[in-house]
């Protein structure tokens, strides 16, 4: 029966507003979030199989050395032991595996080329026992030179750390230890410095930054009685490491079944493989279950981090403020493997001349091998390294040409219908200029906000509760930046997702069933998918499956393509499966209501309508006892390969623009510095969670911060050993570094995507660091041109 208990097919009118509940466009809240924050929530490392055994993989102490011999037996005597493996015992000639081309050995052949490579793995029924194990092997090194910067690296004698490459872009570079180059140009600069009545430069160092998620790696591989291998991991991409791990167990991708489980954080970190291999290696060896979770110890060695850089660059300005042209040079250190380092380039290239009109470039980006960590994918994806260079020019810019630092950049702002230096016309909103007027525009915060009628509140103060200060030269600074990131993979990758979507009544209700390989690793893909599926098929009972390879790849959960790509997969999906679902009704019912054979038909909250309104029957009604099933793929708009001798292209299918004003107080005698505020105005094409949006661009702004003024990787330049592998000595911002940020969001769409929508997790990662900067520039003086800031480069000791 209809919904009004009318006679089948009698057509009534809907209340007005009766839009599904929960769909675009709606704060929904998320269905892990009380889990996750009350620590009952399932991670991969909460997983349990009966009689399972525990991996524990032994790693290289040294960060180059030929591996004179190794020595497995007094291991494997261990009571408890079930298997130890090293390089010689893979069970096929494919050994080596990579994001992008296969260059990581499984185990240590023959070298290690980095701190903290895997050369053994060791199975064992107890954790403990696995620990003991795995210290028990000996491994005899003899140790070689290292190479840690572009000096050593690209010496006429510096050691090679992949000798005989065959990779695709061995043939274009200039020397082997060079990764991968990458030059942007576009215009004259040599004619355009004529033009220019001052010109400044800058060189710029960035650390490495780790991703520093709060789940170590970890997951469970049980072997199957067909002679495959279920695997169980938090990952960002089930069907890349699907690519990779198969090979290697010498299996069909048909017989690895791969589900993902929860994960605690992700940022980059988890794009490549980590214990992957190895635990379904473990466990095809033994036909036990093995686990492997690391410690916080092993997470810093057993993922890529973000690329430390070199920045140099020359900018030209007339007198009246307008850019004549851009000189950069950007060397990234990619480390012992390739990981996402080419790609990385081609963002830091393209990307390098910022959210600004500038008619002549010449940029060259480079990313080197060398023997310190290996680095690659991180939430902004080198847009950031780029951003804090770019931004401190623009500083010094409007210095010298006597501007207020926001007007000059409003004045050279790029706008859609820009042409990037890659030669590619910015076909969506690019509302820069406007970000940077309505951040300007927020209230500051008050001043002096430590001092109250009862004294002192040292939180507030820089040094906070070390109670260091109570307001003794301390000096507020202001300071702005903006930046531009890309959406979505690049350079001609065929970025795509694939959904499957069901329809069905269960219990007498219409039910939604969404199936995607999407891994959720807190951004929030879950709730989107489901807001999607309520908006397109009018129902409000959605379910979301969990990711698995039993469905077609999602890709990665990163370059912020999640919600662009598959969210445009799921949309895709459901408008396939209303059409089909309406489809029945008009064949069901058009003998009760002839109208129907030709109306345009509706679904809105459970039932059919037509778009005059009228409610002709309930889902349920219409669908009894059938389902609709449908799985689709669905593409973004092509991109294409960036020229290897000019940068030229179509490379980038979106762009994503934010803007920060940070607010600092900074103790000058003593190099402390309090961030009081971090607000932020970011152009988000369309809100589909709004609540959501804010804390992706929250989050990423603390990032930011934490880049800014704390975070960094320290690697010892001699031994290019990692000098501080935990969270004691790696700092992290916390509650009690975390300041103020309001948000200004803004909703200009994307004629090219679904719903309008425009990525949003990178970009703010990308101005915080700089404004930071800025801000503590404007309350000190100092010209601090390296992240992050430590209080002996604020205070000259």
């Amino acid at each position: 029966m209809a919904g009004n208990n009318a006679p089948l097919g009698t057509p009534t009118k809907v209340t007005q507003g009766s839009r599904t509940k929960g769909g675009i466009g709606e704060s929904t809240l998320r269905p892990d979030g009380t889990l996750k924050v009350t620590g009952e929530f399932a991670y991969s490392s909460d997983m349990w199989h009966e009689d399972m055994l525990w991996g524990q993989i032994l790693r290289s102490p040294v960060a180059h050395a030929e591996i004179v011999s190794i020595d497995t037996s007094e291991a494997l005597a261990q009571a408890g032991v079930y298997a130890v493996m090293t390089y010689d015992d893979l069970p096929t000639d494919v050994r080596h595996y990579g994001l992008e081309f296969p260059d990581t050995p499984v185990l240590a052949q023959g070298r290690v080329r980095h701190h903290g490579e895997p050369v053994a793995i060791v199975a064992a029924d107890h954790p403990e026992t696995a620990r003991r194990a795995a210290a028990k092997i000996r491994v005899d090194y003899r140790e070689l030179p290292v190479v840690t910067d572009e000096l050593t690296a690209t010496a006429p004698d510096a050691p090679l750390i992949h000798e005989n490459r065959t990779d695709h872009h061995a043939a274009h570079v200039t020397h082997p230890n060079i990764l991968h180059r990458q030059p942007i140009i576009r215009g004259d600069v040599t004619e355009a410095r004529r033009s220019a009545d001052f010109i400044v430069t800058g060189e710029y160092t960035f650390g490495m930054q780790d991703q520093a998620f709060l789940g170590p790696e970890s997951g469970l591989a049980v072997p199957a009685e067909d002679g495959g291998v279920d695997l169980y991991i938090a990952t960002q991409w089930l069907h890349s490491d699907l690519r990779q791990i198969a090979p290697v167990l010498g299996l069909p991708e048909e017989k690895v079944r791969m589900t993902l489980s929860g994960v605690g954080g992700a940022f980059g970190g988890r794009e490549d493989l980590s214990m992957q291999i190895h635990a379904c290696l473990l466990a095809l060896r033994t036909g036990k279950p093995v686990k492997i979770v690391y410690n916080r110890f092993e997470s810093f060695f057993g993922h890529v981090h973000r690329h430390p850089a070199k920045l140099f660059y020359e900018h030209g300005a007339t007198k009246d403020g307008k850019l004549t042209h851009l000189k950069a040079r950007i060397v990234l250190d990619g480390g012992a493997y390739a990981s996402a380092s080419p790609a990385v380039v081609g963002n830091a290239a393209s990307l390098g001349a910022g959210p600004y009109a500038i008619d002549n470039v010449d940029i060259e980006a480079l990313a080197l091998y060398t023997n310190n960590p290996p680095c690659g994918a991180m939430r902004g994806f080198g847009a950031v390294q780029a951003c804090f260079a770019y931004e401190a020019q623009m500083d010094k810019l409007a210095d010298k040409a006597g501007m207020d630092r926001v007007e000059f950049r409003r004045l050279n702002a790029m706008e859609q219908g820009t042409i990037m230096p890659t030669g590619q016309p910015v076909d969506s909103p690019a509302p820069v200029a406007e970000l940077l007027r309505r951040v300007k525009a927020m209230p500051l915060p008050p001043e002096r906000q430590w001092e109250s009628s009862e004294g002192a509140d040292v939180r507030q103060l820089p040094g906070g509760l070390s109670n260091t200060t109570h307001g003794e030269g301390v000096v507020r600074g202001v300071g702005y930046a903006v930046g531009i990131k890309n959406v979505g993979f690049s350079e001609g990758f065929d970025d795509y997702s694939t959904a499957r979507v069901r329809m069905e009544v269960v219990g007498g209700e219409p039910v939604v069933t969404v199936h995607t390989a999407m891994a959720e690793v807190g951004q929030g893909g879950v709730t989107v998918h489901a807001q999607i599926a309520r908006t397109e098929l009018g129902v409000t009972q959605v379910t979301i499956q969990p990711a698995d390879t039993q469905v077609g790849s999602a890709g990665s959960t990163s370059a912020s393509r999640q919600t662009y790509v598959t969210g445009g997969a799921v949309k895709n999906a459901c408008e396939l499966v209303r059409e089909r679902v309406l489809e029945i009704g008009r064949r069901k019912f058009a003998t009760y209501h002839p109208a129907w054979a030709t109306a345009e038909l509706l679904l809105e909250g459970g039932k059919v309508v037509t778009d005059a309104g009228e409610v002709l029957a309930d889902l349920a009604d219409v669908l009894e006892d059938e389902a609709v099933e449908v799985e689709e793929e669905w593409r973004h708009r092509p991109t294409q390969p960036f020229d290897r001798h000019t940068g030229q292209g179509f490379g980038h299918v979106q762009y994503s623009f934010a803007a920060h004003r940070a607010v600092v107080e900074v103790d000058t005698e003593l190099g402390l510095v309090k961030v009081i505020e971090l607000a932020c105005a970011q152009d988000v094409g369309k809100a589909l969670n709004p609540l959501s949006v804010v804390g992706q661009i929250q989050g990423g702004t603390t990032q930011g911060l934490g880049m800014a003024v704390m975070e960094e990787i320290l690697v010892d330049p001699k031994t290019a050993k990692v000098r501080n592998p935990s969270f004691t000595d790696y700092l992290i911002p916390t509650i009690l570094d975390t300041p103020t940020m309001p948000v200004d969001v803004l909703e200009l769409a994307d004629a090219h995507a679904p719903y309008g929508l425009r990525g949003v997790g990178e970009a703010p990662t990308l101005s915080s660091t700089p404004a930071i900067l800025a801000a503590i520039r404007n309350a000190t003086g100092l010209e601090l041109n390296r992240t992050p800031v430590r209080p002996e480069h604020l205070t000259g000791m």
